[in-house]
């Protein structure tokens, strides 16, 4: 997601007051100095990519100053792609290379200027971007097929050119979504133009092996604890683990689940929740927890009447789900009892998108710091999800809309 083309990708201290989170450690939008020659440092330095109308913004992880505005027409969507470097821009031609400049070589730091390559994964109609282990998987809606690649070889990139793919072909194109696991089984959603029904597993030599077609509208996916996959259905969830596929049935006899949240430490998947088949927007406000031992649901609702979107949740660093609420706090969720605990008011309240491309508040949690987006206002923050500072904040020179987050 996290991964998606769309619905349909903390332990925090409380402040004093919004007004005193909305001006916290402002910073100005000057871009910084041309790196030239790449620069080294002791630590990581992530750094920040946030699409607006015209272009793509690179921004400091830690600072939030301005590395690049590098142009690019039409509307493009982000995807980290797993290497601590690169970012995959998704264009009409395909996942276009975007290189922000920071990585780790030699147990050191390095920077430089941002680029955007002419590097390009060929996928008519780009669409779900999934990481797992030590692979890369890219989904073509246009074909349905499926691109594999290692992700630590996209590091050299810029040297050597696109790294050596795997390419899985598909029986028709689809808004799909696949993902390897570690044993080099494939995972992908089964469909066609006019609607999708479930997942096919395919051994190492890409023969099907086993498909379950009981997951209708099947979208997104997460890999949880003990490398056991879910998928969302509109009626409920699919489960496979140990080379078995259990359905989880909604609550609802509509229960849409499209994108799932989660960690490789937790067993439990948050997924967003949607029990109405004629809701107008995008905006909801219940949440799946969905218990893959278990295997169980269970539906919880935000406080206080607060919506999100896809956009707006994630997991903290101890499996905590965080989400953006459309009051402009950030709301903390233990998965585990389904219980809110602190909520902290970081932005204004919003209202959620006609369209599900329109810019809306975006959250990225990485590591120790949230980074929230305010579109109205043309700016973003950084909070220390441990003591729930706002350590950073900056004005852009663009709306903000799509965000990915690099380790460096």
């Amino acid at each position: 997601m996290k991964n998606q083309l769309h619905p349909g990708r903390i332990a925090l201290i409380a402040v004093a007051a919004s007004a005193l989170l909305l001006t916290a450690c402002a910073t100005d939008t000057a871009p910084a100095q041309t790196a030239g020659a790449a620069a080294s440092g002791s630590a990581p330095s992530p750094r920040v990519s946030l699409t607006y109308d015209g272009g793509i913004l690179v921004l400091d992880g830690t600072s939030l100053d301005l590395e690049a505005d590098l142009p690019l027409d039409g509307f493009n969507r982000l995807n980290s792609a797993g290497d601590g470097r690169h970012v995959l821009v998704s264009t009409t031609d395909g996942f276009r290379v975007l290189d922000t400049g920071t990585w780790t070589a030699d147990g050191a730091s390095q920077t430089a200027e941002p680029e955007l390559t002419d590097l390009t994964f060929d996928a008519p109609t780009p669409g779900h971007v999934v990481r797992h282990g030590d692979k890369t998987i890219l989904f073509s809606d246009g074909t349905g097929d499926t691109t594999i690649f290692d992700t630590a070889a996209l590091l050299n990139a810029g040297d050597d050119g696109l790294p050596e793919t795997e390419v899985v072909p598909a029986p028709a194109a689809h808004h799909g979504v696949s993902i390897e696991l570690e044993d080099g089984t494939l995972l992908t959603t089964i469909g066609t133009s006019e609607g999708r029904s479930g997942v096919r597993v395919l051994d190492e030599s890409r023969t099907e092996i086993a498909r379950n077609e009981e997951c209708p509208s099947v979208h997104g996916e997460g890999t949880v604890k003990n490398e056991t996959a879910v998928f969302g259905c509109s009626d409920g969830v699919l489960v496979y683990e140990g080379g078995e596929f259990t359905k989880i049935q909604a609550p609802d006899a509509y229960g849409r689940t499209g994108n799932q949240y989660v960690t490789e430490t937790s067993s439990i998947a948050v997924g967003d929740y949607n029990s109405d088949p004629d809701r107008e927007g995008v905006l909801l406000e219940q949440l799946t927890l969905v218990d893959t031992v278990a295997k169980t649901m269970k539906i919880v609702t935000l406080p206080d009447g607060a919506g999100y979107t896809w956009r707006d949740v994630a997991r903290g660093p101890s499996d905590e789900a965080i989400i953006l609420g459309s009051d402009g706090a950030l709301h903390v969720l233990d998965p585990e009892t389904g219980e809110f605990g602190a909520s902290y008011p970081v932005i204004g309240a919003w209202e959620g998108p006609t369209e599900w491309q329109d810019a809306h508040p975006a959250l990225v949690v990485q590591g120790d710091t949230a980074y929230v987006t305010e579109p109205a206002m043309k700016k973003i923050f950084a909070v220390d999800v441990k003591t729930g500072e706002v350590v950073a904040n900056a004005s852009l020179p663009g709306t903000p809309n799509e965000i990915a987050v690099v380790t460096g």
